[in-house]
């Protein structure tokens, strides 16, 4: 029978779900765990770079950020959100390219799974719809984990909006419901 000690269920084996929303400035992560009560966020954050250091300094922070999240709390599984088409400013498209190679890097590194999920589909299964707002998913996000305030910064709230839509795309445990 699981238990709950503080903010973490123990005594059934969870999977763990690490969502990643990527960016060269910041990157949103957030720890979703399957408990018998539902989706449970134990934690969320964003991997800051430092604007004044070169690119390959920068992707290497992002790298080793995200590294210690994996080392800490060890997910089954990542989600990240793909790149959309930015035919107006393809540069950012470019430098979120970077930030998603040392993402990929650090969860090959640890052998996990990765699931890519276009913010279409992410809407679509948070919302219901495919061109919902950002506050539309925020809004989603603490519904379904029961929040009582919204997750901020944007940058996490997202990164648990990619972990809930692989949560809910995932078969259950045996004894966990999604």
């Amino acid at each position: 029978m699981a238990m709950r000690q503080g903010n973490v269920m123990v005594g059934e084996s969870a999977q763990i779900v690490l969502g990643i929303d990527p960016g060269l400035n910041r990157t949103g992560y957030a720890v979703l765990e399957r408990t018998p009560l539902g989706p449970f966020l134990r934690e969320g954050g964003v991997i800051s770079s430092t604007p004044k250091l070169t690119l390959a300094e920068r992707v290497l922070e992002i790298g080793t950020g995200l590294r210690e999240v994996i080392e800490q709390y060890r997910p089954e599984a990542m989600a990240i959100e793909q790149i959309f088409s930015m035919s107006k400013h393809p540069k950012t498209a470019i430098l979120m390219a970077h930030a998603r190679g040392a993402i990929l890097f650090a969860a090959a590194e640890a052998q996990l799974s990765v699931m890519h999920y276009t913010p279409r589909q992410i809407k679509k299964l948070l919302t219901g719809s495919g061109t919902a707002s950002k506050e539309q998913v925020q809004f989603a996000v603490q519904r379904e984990l029961r929040l009582e305030k919204l997750l901020e910064p944007n940058d996490v709230a997202d990164a648990t909006g990619v972990a809930l839509c692989h949560y809910y795309s995932l078969p259950t445990v045996a004894g966990l419901t999604a």
